[in-house]
């Protein structure tokens, strides 16, 4: 089998991008020191959550896992960016998302191991998140699913009068779909005030973006639908922030869909049943390590001399400790009851 084209960290060239990796600015950054720290923070937390559920799954303490790190600049970037009021159609490496939409520790967990708390009574995948409350649609496993309903919505709203905003995210690998196709064109023609978000971490499982597609960018498809297609730096929290935030006060004036290529890299493997090693180098997953969305905010906050060392230190053993009281709840709670298997099925139990 011929081994897949390398993908190079150095394709951020004439991207969009505010922060380097060396924590400078390209210029002026678009919020305020406070509002980066809380950023930083949830970040963190997303990371340090991530690296438990594998750590849990490789124990066989809970089903499989779906990470998210190297990511979590796009997902807590992008949801910086919106309001309350809009809807997210995520897909199943969206942890960020859900930390940043403010869905709690308690609500997380119990749908991460599917106990007998779960509002979804453990019947989706640990990674399949939604819950209407935060207006985050409840995704389906089959690949970019989400991505019509997002459209839809939109369009819907629109009829109700409601002056929303739907943000759907997807991998590299869902542009490949027919789903994907059929969404941008709809949303082209009905110029629905929807927010593709794709987050290009360079491979669709095992398969490298180069073989994914012809096109120079992921980016440039939008043009054949007749709307704006931007790349940025997918690593950069300041970028996805700016540039989702002009691509909603776009569509709230009715001037139609966006799509974002956010260039990022996914840290891990596709998921916990995934062997990387089997189609990209250690040395190819180091030079990326250099762009870690994290270290990248991190070091931006010190050079602004609003963290340091000791303050980093003592964040994430108070978010360790939080996240395992969590996790030690979690566990306890009884599975769901079996007789929860009917619930909501039909009207009028036969």
């Amino acid at each position: 089998m011929e081994k897949p084209i390398s993908q190079s960290p150095d394709e951020d060239i004439g991207l969009l991008q505010i922060l380097r990796p060396d924590g400078t600015l390209t210029s002026p950054s678009p919020l305020g020191n406070p509002v980066v720290l809380e950023a930083y923070r949830k970040l963190l937390l997303t990371r340090i959550i991530d690296e438990k559920m594998i750590s849990l799954q490789r124990q066989g303490r809970m089903g499989t896992y779906v990470s998210c790190a190297g990511q979590e600049a796009a997902q807590i970037g992008s949801m910086l960016a919106l309001k309350e009021e809009d809807w997210i159609f995520p897909m199943y490496r969206d942890l960020g998302m859900m930390i940043q939409r403010g869905v709690s520790l308690k609500t997380l967990f119990n749908r991460l191991f599917g106990n007998g708390e779960d509002e979804s009574l453990g019947r989706d995948l640990p990674n399949a998140y939604g819950w209407r409350k935060y207006h985050m649609f409840n995704l389906a496993a089959p690949i970019a699913s989400q991505l019509p309903v997002a459209v839809g919505f939109a369009i819907a709203a629109r009829y109700r009068n409601e002056a929303l905003v739907t943000l759907t995210s997807f991998g590299d690998g869902a542009t490949s779909s027919g789903e994907f196709h059929v969404s941008m064109n709809f949303a082209g023609v009905y110029k629905a005030s929807t927010i593709f978000l794709c987050e290009n971490n360079q491979y669709a499982i095992s398969v490298p973006v180069s073989l994914q597609t012809a096109s120079e960018s992921i980016a440039v498809k939008a043009r054949a639908y007749g709307f704006e297609g931007l790349r940025i730096d997918g690593n950069d929290l300041l970028a996805v922030f700016s540039t989702t935030k002009l691509a909603a006060e776009k569509a709230r004036r009715g001037e139609g869909p966006t799509l974002i290529e956010c260039l990022t890299y996914r840290l891990g493997a596709h998921s916990t049943s995934d062997d990387w090693k089997k189609y990209r180098s250690s040395n190819e997953v180091e030079e990326w390590r250099k762009k870690d969305p994290l270290e990248r905010l991190r070091l931006f906050l010190e050079k602004q001399s609003v963290w340091d060392a000791s303050q980093d230190k003592k964040l994430r053993k108070e978010l360790e400790s939080t996240v395992n009281e969590q996790i030690a709840r979690a566990e306890k709670v009884a599975p769901p009851p079996t007789e929860s298997l009917f619930s909501d099925v039909y009207s009028k139990p036969p």
